[in-house]
C-alpha cells in the first residue's frame, strides 16, 4: 500500500509528535508513503469563507501533485480530511468548476483530472490494512484500559462529503481501540465539536464545550482519550487545564494522537512517539505499557501479546501461559 502523504500544517507545526508517531508506525502496517513536500495548507475551512474558488485551487494543487505520482492521498488530520473531501467532491462533480480551478494552476504546470481519493489514516487502518493485520502487529495489548474515542467534527460531517462513518453513530475508532485490546468508552461527546474553531473568538464557550466532552469521557471511566485530529488534540490537551476550571472538575485526562495509541500497542518506544510533548502527562499510561512490555521480554512463559489491567497486573489470554 502506497500513498501520497499529506501531513497538513499542524503535524509539521504545533503538533510535530503526530508526524513523528505516524512515521514510526506506518511501516509496521505495510504502508509506504511519498510525502507531498510542496503541498499547500488545505485552508482549514477558513479560506473557503473568504475565497471559495481560491480554497478549491489550494486543494486541487495538492490533488494534482498526488495524481502526478499516481497515488491516492493519506491524511493524518481530521480537519484536513473534511476540507479536502469536500473540495474533491465539488471538483469531481462540476466540470466547469474544475476547468476554472485548473486555469489557476496553469502557471505551475499542474492540472487536476479528478482521479485522486483522499483517505485518513484511520480509514486506511480499518479498511485497507485491516483490523486483523493491526492485531498481528500488537506487541502489548492495552487490555482493561478504557480509552475514549473523540472524532470531532470534520472527519464525520457533512457525511455526503466523507462517506465513511455514520456521523451520528461512528464505529471506526472503537474498532481500532478494541483491536489494540482496550475498551472504548461510549459517550455522547465523542462526535461533538472540541471548541477549537471558536477558541480565539469565544473562549468561554469553547472551553465549556471542551470541558463538557472531557468530563463526560472521564465520568464514563476513561483512562485516556484518542483523537484522529491534531486540532482537536490541541483543544483537548493544551486547553484542558482551563477547561477543567470551567466545568469545576480535575480532569487530568491524557489525550493521544491515533498513531501514538497504535505505537504504544505495537511496542514502539514512547520517546519515538513524542508523548513527552503533551501538556497533560501521558506518563501513567506509558508506565503501565513499559512495565508490561518488560515482563513480556523477560518472562519464560511469554508467547504472544500481554494484556494489561488498569491496576498494572498482567493478564494473558487463553493458551498463553496463564489462567
Amino acid at each position: 500500500m502506497r500513498y501520497a502523504l499529506y501531513p497538513g500544517c499542524a503535524a509539521k507545526g504545533a503538533t510535530p509528535e503526530l508526524y513523528q508517531s505516524t512515521m514510526a508506525i506506518i511501516g509496521r502496517l505495510g504502508i509506504e508513503v511519498a510525502e507531498l513536500t510542496a503541498s499547500s495548507c488545505c485552508g482549514a475551512g477558513v479560506v473557503t469563507e473568504a475565497d471559495p474558488e481560491g480554497a478549491l485551487a489550494l486543494n486541487a494543487r495538492t490533488f494534482a501533485q498526488a495524481e502526478r505520482l499516481g497515488l491516492d492521498i493519506m491524511t493524518i488530520c481530521g480537519t484536513c480530511q473534511g476540507v479536502m473531501s469536500s473540495a474533491n467532491r465539488q471538483l469531481k462533480g462540476d466540470a466547469a468548476l474544475l476547468q476554472r480551478v485548473n486555469r489557476l494552476l496553469e502557471p505551475e504546470g499542474l492540472t487536476y483530472h479528478g482521479n485522486v481519493q483522499v483517505k485518513h489514516l484511520l480509514w486506511i487502518v480499518v479498511r485497507e490494512v485491516g483490523l486483523a493485520k493491526l492485531k498481528d502487529e500488537v506487541q502489548v495489548t492495552l487490555g482493561d484500559l478504557k480509552i475514549a474515542p473523540f472524532y470531532g467534527c470534520y472527519i464525520l460531517r457533512p457525511s455526503w462529503d466523507l462517506g465513511f462513518d455514520d456521523p451520528e453513530n461512528p464505529t471506526s475508532l472503537e474498532k481500532v481501540i478494541r483491536a489494540v485490546g482496550a475498551e472504548p468508552v461510549d459517550y455522547g461527546g465523542k462526535i461533538k465539536c472540541c471548541g477549537f474553531p471558536i477558541i480565539l473568538e469565544k473562549e468561554d464557550i469553547a472551553l465549556a464545550m471542551n470541558g463538557a466532552n472531557l468530563k463526560e469521557a472521564k465520568d464514563g471511566g476513561a483512562d485516556a482519550m484518542v483523537t484522529p485530529c491534531p486540532l482537536c488534540h490541541m483543544s483537548l490537551d493544551i486547553y484542558q487545564e482551563r477547561a477543567a476550571k470551567k466545568v469545576e472538575t480535575n480532569l487530568n485526562l491524557p489525550v493521544l494522537h491515533l498513531p501514538q495509541m497504535l505505537g504504544l500497542a505495537m511496542g514502539v518506544p514512547s520517546r519515538e512517539l513524542g508523548v513527552e510533548r503533551h501538556l497533560v502527562p501521558v506518563d501513567r499510561i506509558v508506565k503501565v505499557v513499559e512495565e508490561r512490555k518488560s515482563k513480556v521480554t523477560h518472562s519464560p512463559l511469554s508467547h504472544g501479546p500481554l494484556h494489561l489491567r488498569s491496576n498494572g497486573q498482567p493478564r494473558r489470554g487463553k493458551g498463553e501461559g496463564a489462567s
